[in-house]
């Protein structure tokens, strides 16, 4: 499976897989019909783009939806298309900017420090 990439709605839908595991392409319509309104034409439409994407497996009898990637591997790729796309591909660009305009407490100091001591193999680096 290759890099999958997943727009807003389609996340809607992996975000009701992810919290159930499985559910019916039927109560995935109930669901989001109630929440945001999409009428079942719709969310049938985007459970096959899923499914399509390799994001969805379907099982049947009962057009059963399970996720076949995991949050955190979305999560992953969403943000290194982020950093490519804004940032040049760079974490420590896109840490400079974003904490420039941020006013962090000790412990968030101290909680930053710890995670680049980890990253950085227990080595302490300097903040």
């Amino acid at each position: 499976m290759g890099e999958i990439r997943l727009h807003e709605g389609e996340l809607n839908v992996m975000e009701l897989l992810w919290s159930n595991k499985a559910l019916a392409a039927k109560d995935i319509a109930k669901i989001i019909k109630e929440y945001i309104g999409w009428e079942k034409n719709t969310t049938y439409t985007v459970i096959k783009r899923l499914i399509d994407k390799g994001a969805i497996i379907r099982e049947d009898p009962g057009f059963i939806c399970r996720a076949n990637v995991t949050k955190r591997k979305i999560q992953d790729i969403e943000t290194q298309a982020l950093l490519n796309q804004l940032y040049n591909g760079s974490v420590s660009n896109f840490i400079t900017a974003y904490l420039a305009e941020q006013k962090l407490s000790g412990a968030d100091i101290a909680e930053l420090k710890k995670i680049i001591s980890s990253q950085s193999g227990g080595k302490q680096e300097k903040l």
